[in-house]
C-alpha cells in the first residue's frame, strides 16, 4: 500500500506543528482526519486552531472533523473516538502527538506542572489508545503511532528534566505494553522520534528561539516517515522505535537538505536519541 486514500486517522494536537503535518500529508492522499485538540480560539502565540487545520486539510484533499477535546477527560477522548467513526464510518490510525513539556529540574518543577506533563503525555496517550482500540479491530489495516523516543535509559537524559523525561517515556512505555498486548489483533504500536529538533512553536518559544529554528528540520520529516510507517502492513511492524532519518534512509529516501530549514547552519541534535544510532546522512552545514 503507498497511499492513505479513505483511511481515518485520529491525530491528537493536530491544530498546529508536527501533529498537523501528519494530518496534510495524510490529506494529499485522501485520508480522512479527525483533529483532536484544545485550540478552538486563535492564540497570538501560537499559530493554529483546530478550525484553521481543518481548512488546511480540506484544502489539500482530505475530509477533516475538528473536535475539541482536552486528553486528559475520559469522556472527551470517548466522545471524540465516537464521533470520529460516525462521521467516517471507522478508525485506522490513531497518532498519539499530544504533549506537555517543561525543561525544569526537579526544584524547579511545581507539582501542578508535573502532573499536566504526566496526565496529557503518559495517561493521555494510553487512554486515547486504549478507547481506541474496539474501533481498530475493523480496520484492514490499523496503526497506533506515539511521538516518543526511544527507551534508552540514561542518567543524562535524565539528569537536567526529571519530570519532563518521565512523562515521555511513559509514552513509549505504551509502545512497549501495547505491542505485546495487541500483536495478535494486527494492531501496530509503534514510536517515531526526529533526530534533529523540529520547527515548531515549542521551538521557539519555548527552547532556542529563532537560531534554533534555523538549525532545525521541518515537521515534514516526521510527516513523511509517518507516512511511510503507516503504509506498512501492521502485522509486519509493530514494537519499533524508530528514528525519522534512519526509517526514510532505510527505505530508500537518500535526499534530505529539503527538510532543513536554514541550510547554512548546521542541524541540532534532539533529545533522547541513543549514541549509537548514527545519522544516515551528514547534519553539518551545507556549502
Amino acid at each position: 500500500m503507498s497511499s492513505l486514500a479513505g483511511k481515518t486517522l485520529f491525530i491528537t494536537g493536530a491544530s498546529r506543528g508536527i501533529g498537523l503535518a501528519i494530518a496534510l500529508r495524510a490529506a494529499r492522499d485522501g485520508a480522512n482526519v479527525a483533529i483532536a485538540a484544545k485550540t478552538a480560539e486563535p492564540n497570538p502565540k501560537l499559530p493554529g486552531t483546530i478550525y484553521s487545520a481543518a481548512k488546511e486539510i480540506e484544502a489539500a484533499g482530505g475530509k477533516a472533523l475538528p473536535l475539541m477535546v482536552d486528553v486528559r477527560e475520559e469522556a472527551q477522548v470517548r466522545d471524540a473516538l465516537a464521533k470520529t467513526v460516525e462521521t467516517f464510518g471507522g478508525l485506522d490510525i490513531v497518532v498519539n502527538n499530544a504533549s506537555a513539556i517543561s525543561l525544569t529540574d526537579s526544584q524547579a518543577t511545581d507539582m501542578k506542572r508535573f502532573d499536566l506533563m504526566h496526565q496529557i503525555n503518559s495517561r493521555g496517550t494510553f487512554m486515547v489508545s486504549k478507547f481506541a482500540v474496539p474501533y481498530l479491530e475493523k480496520s484492514a489495516n490499523p496503526h497506533i503511532l506515539m511521538l516518543s523516543p526511544p527507551l534508552d535509559l540514561k542518567e543524562k537524559w535524565f539528569a537536567a528534566h526529571t519530570a519532563y523525561s518521565m512523562a515521555k517515556y511513559g509514552m513509549s512505555l505504551v509502545v512497549l505494553g501495547l505491542a505485546g498486548e495487541l500483536r495478535r489483533k494486527g494492531i501496530a504500536v509503534n514510536a517515531l522520534w526526529p533526530r534533529t529538533t523540529i520547527a515548531t512553536s515549542a521551538i521557539r518559544n519555548l527552547l532556542g528561539g529563532d537560531s534554533l529554528m534555523r538549525a532545525s528540520r521541518t515537521p515534514e520529516i516526521i510527516a513523511d516517515a509517518a507516512h511511510m510507517l503507516f503504509c506498512k502492513p501492521a502485522k509486519e511492524i509493530t514494537g519499533q522505535f524508530l528514528i525519522d532519518d534512519t526509517f526514510l534512509y532505510e527505505n530508500g529516501v537518500r535526499e534530505f537538505d529539503h527538510y532543513r530549514v536554514d541550510p547554512s547552519v548546521a542541524l541540532a541534535n534532539d533529545f533522547f536519541v541513543p549514541d549509537d544510532s548514527k545519522p544516515p546522512v551528514s547534519l553539518a552545514k551545507l556549502g
